[in-house]
């Protein structure tokens, strides 16, 4: 099976596709806001956490990687 080239839908959307996607969502914000104001004033972890990953950003993840033996790595 191929996987590489030009298929037909794949890739970004268009910025008009975007912008007319986002004049469709508008008027439905304060429903989303008010959703997610009311899960974090609950305490549900998810809201919460939503909430804390746009306003403050995701933290820096860290990876620990030890190599025990002299082998060359490929990355293909």
């Amino acid at each position: 099976m191929k996987h590489g080239g030009k298929r037909k839908g794949s890739g970004r959307k268009s910025k008009s596709d975007e912008v007319s996607l986002i004049e469709k969502l508008s008027p439905l914000e304060p429903y989303a806001l008010e959703a997610l104001a009311k899960g974090v004033k609950e305490g549900d972890f998810k809201f919460v956490q939503l909430y804390l990953n746009y306003y403050a950003g995701k933290p820096v993840e860290n990876k620990n990687i030890q190599l025990t033996e002299d082998i060359p790595i490929f990355v293909d």
